[in-house]
């Protein structure tokens, strides 16, 4: 097995792991949003250390890609790229909608029955969500996609039970839908993300560091400055 870094900064918490023969031997996490440029690099130098390992042991680096913070996704990739380019080791991206719709397939057992489907959504700000929605087996169904919800949409979305997952969520839940809706308070963690990885590694599902870019979903407006 691989020894694998794995780097999250696209939401309010980031994750920076280590993996080891599949499993996670070293993790610090960062819930100040604002300061995960800063946390990033010291993280890093920690969980090496931790395990008295430098960054030339490394196999592969796993980071998500988004959706998510603009800033936070630019931060995460930058540093996973630079990582990657100067070790000449593969760079394995990740999706935040598919990390949250696996957390919750893991939990489905002691919260829903099947058939059902995981609609996983990001805040994006206003009544509008980064969305995608996948079966049982985190098989999209709705591909990934900046949305505008209302009662109107959401009852087209909701075709059978469902699990709802990610900071989104809170948006709907005075909508109403002819189906069974279950609400998940849960995140993603290190292990889904490796497991994610690990899957990825295993088929060689490379990204290019050459043309890999964040996956903002909707375009990116800056305010001009005065």
């Amino acid at each position: 097995m691989a020894n694998i870094l794995i780097i999250d900064t696209a939401l309010e918490e980031a994750i920076v792991a280590l993996s080891v023969d599949g499993k996670i031997v070293a993790e610090l996490t960062n819930k100040e949003t604002h300061s995960h440029a800063s946390f990033i690099q010291v993280a890093i130098a920690k969980v090496l250390a931790e395990q008295q390992m430098t960054i030339g042991d490394l196999d592969a680096i796993a980071v998500t890609l988004g959706p998510g913070s603009y800033t936070g996704l630019r931060v995460g990739l930058a540093t996973a790229k630079g990582i990657a380019y100067s070790l000449q080791k593969p760079l394995i991206g990740l999706s935040t909608l598919s990390a949250l719709a696996s957390a919750a397939i893991q939990l489905a057992p002691n919260t829903i029955e099947p058939p059902f489907q995981v609609f996983a959504m990001i805040d994006a700000r206003r009544m509008e969500v980064f969305g995608a929605i996948y079966d049982p087996f985190c098989n999209p169904i709705l591909q990934e996609q900046a949305m505008v919800l209302d009662q109107a949409k959401w009852s087209s979305l909701i075709h059978q039970p469902t699990l709802c997952i990610g900071n989104g969520l809170v948006k709907t839940k005075e909508f109403t839908a002819s189906h069974q809706v279950k609400y998940l308070e849960g995140h993603y963690t290190s292990q889904v993300l490796l497991d994610m990885a690990i899957t990825k590694l295993n088929a060689a599902q490379f990204e290019d560091l050459a043309y890999v870019g964040p996956n903002y979903l909707k375009e990116v407006y800056i305010l001009p400055s005065k």
